[in-house]
């Protein structure tokens, strides 16, 4: 089994046995990304299907499923660090594995660590992440998702 989905289904795992608090579970419907070159031809709709689980104030869960900006399906699980606050927004960093691009690594899996910040108001939030360009195998932008909690 691949690491990524190994620890997917150690989330889910440790989740099912745990009392799910739906005022904890965050839904996305992707990203929207806004490319610092713009002249490729890039998509920058990305949708799909993701969540987010608060394990406390500074740490959250997170995996999903989206089509990026090659068009491809990618897939990725990691963690949200985020200790500080400024004017209204949790500031820190997503860490996590990612894949589906075709050209970094093949399509495989590859970790990353971004910058990340956070609004979160009763029912909607925001994450918008500075996601730094890898040559010519991944392409910079900053990445919006908008999520809307259950309960």
């Amino acid at each position: 089994m691949k690491a990524p989905l190994a620890l997917l289904l150690l989330i889910g795992v440790g989740t099912a046995q745990a009392d799910l608090d739906t005022r904890r579970l965050w839904l996305n419907a992707g990203f929207y990304s806004a490319h610092f070159d713009s002249g490729k031809g890039l998509r920058n709709a990305n949708p799909g299907f993701g969540f987010e689980y608060k394990l406390d104030d500074a740490w959250s869960a997170t995996a999903g499923r989206f089509i990026n900006s090659d068009s491809a399906q990618s897939s990725y699980v990691g963690a949200y660090y985020q200790p500080w606050t400024l004017a209204g927004a949790k500031l820190g960093v997503v860490a996590g594995a990612f894949n589906g691009y075709p050209k970094a690594f093949n399509g495989g899996w590859f970790p990353a660590v971004i910058p990340v910040a956070t609004w979160e108001g009763e029912r909607f939030g925001l994450n918008v992440a500075l996601v730094p360009p890898l040559q010519d195998r991944l392409y910079g932008a900053v990445s919006f998702q908008l999520k809307v909690r259950l309960n």
